[in-house]
């Protein structure tokens, strides 16, 4: 029987992977909804192809251009569009793919559904993970993870006792600067940090990649998804990118899940699970890795991933506005208007501005979210106005 699939951020990264798969497997699925930023061209490449019922896009003029091209489709924009391709009719199987925050709103309606959510936005756990699990628990909604460190930690405990853990090992590339000498990173250029040397990723999680901010949230989101604390869950440099995270187990046996770096196959997998299937995924070729190679990252390189887990242990609210700050502060790295070491500098402003609290609701932590970006902008302008 085909599942029907809806993807948020379907012109994304992951969202343009996940159409490999189907594409590959088009008697196990079918598209219903598909909810995209501004790439409208290749959305509308997308609908060709796929048949989707329902889309969204981010503005009206967006949502007029498409309309004119496909007459009688269900279109939808801006936020509320996101929320009624999260919900759609039809489809049993959400990939939670919108990057950054704008994703934690229609992921929480697909979870408050029940649906499978296949979850790549890891913000929606950072923002609101207790919120979000509780929701699932009520609604029975599954959230299978596909980053591909969690997807990792996911088949590693597959059949084992939450209770037998003792360590949960997240594996790190290190970014684009892990070579760069330490007195030239914090004034390190755009081109420079985008220049993953494994990962081919959007612009602001490449840049996380570089300031392993990414590492910090994904501590955050594996203590939520795995219920381990976050003091059991470690970070390794891992420059080859073969062996995706590791479980250490209470006797000291650890098991590790390995693959090519390539988000085929985490993304498969929380579609297919709990089957495994054939797919578009190249097969690993052992005898031609020549060694593989673990580390400590450097605290001095990458400071940001200390302010996560600063956060994760000060409060939610903690943990939300600096996922707000990241968040700001990336994108005016990105437009030219800071330094690379100005990144991690500002977030902890924020976090030392903000006050511990628990939010009872979404609304609370949007509205903590609206805050953290607030002053991560006035510390930013008023940067800007005092270079």
């Amino acid at each position: 029987m085909s599942r029907g699939i809806t993807i948020l951020g379907s012109t994304g990264s992951v969202g343009q992977t996940t159409l490999k798969v189907i594409r590959h497997m088009p008697e196990a699925f079918h598209v219903v909804g598909l909810a995209a930023g501004r790439r409208v061209d290749i959305l509308m490449e997308e609908i060709r192809e796929f048949s989707p019922r329902v889309v969204s896009v981010v503005s009206e003029e967006d949502a007029r251009t498409v309309s004119k091209a496909f007459p009688g489709l269900d279109i939808h924009y801006g936020p509320h569009g996101a929320l009624a391709v999260a919900e759609a009719d039809g489809a049993d199987t959400v990939v939670a793919a919108i990057v950054g925050s704008d994703g934690l709103a229609p992921t929480f309606k697909a979870v408050k559904r029940g649906k499978r959510v296949a979850l790549a936005n890891k913000e929606s756990l950072v923002m609101a993970g207790r919120l979000v699990m509780e929701a699932a628990r009520r609604s029975g909604a599954e959230i299978l993870p596909v980053d591909s460190e969690h997807c990792a930690v996911f088949q590693c405990m597959r059949g084992e006792s939450p209770k037998h853990i003792r360590r949960l090992v997240l594996t790190a590339s290190g970014g684009a600067l892990r070579d760069v000498p330490l007195d030239e990173v914090e004034s390190a250029p755009v081109d420079k940090v985008l220049a993953h040397p494994t990962w081919k990723m959007g612009r602001k999680i490449t840049v996380d990649s570089a300031t392993m901010m990414n590492k910090g949230l994904e501590i955050i989101e594996a203590h939520y998804l795995f219920g381990v604390p976050v003091d059991n869950i470690s970070v390794l440099m891992h420059r080859e990118s073969i062996v995706h995270s590791m479980v250490e187990f209470v006797d000291g046996s650890m098991v590790a899940q390995l693959a090519d770096a390539d988000m085929i196959l985490p993304v498969q997998y929380a579609l297919t699970y709990p089957a495994r299937r054939n797919g578009p995924m190249p097969f690993l070729k052992l005898a031609d890795l020549e060694t593989l190679t673990f580390s400590s990252p450097e605290p001095e390189r990458y400071p940001c991933l200390d302010l996560a887990r600063q956060a994760a242990k000060t409060s939610e609210a903690h943990m939300i506005t600096m996922n707000a700050a990241n968040e700001e502060v990336v994108a005016a790295f990105l437009q030219g208007r800071i330094p690379f070491g100005s990144i991690h500098t500002t977030i902890r402003k924020v976090m030392d501005a903000t006050v511990q609290a628990t939010p009872g609701s979404l609304e609370q932590v949007l509205a903590l979210n609206a805050s953290g970006r607030s002053m991560a902008r006035k510390f930013l302008s008023s940067m800007e106005h005092n270079p």
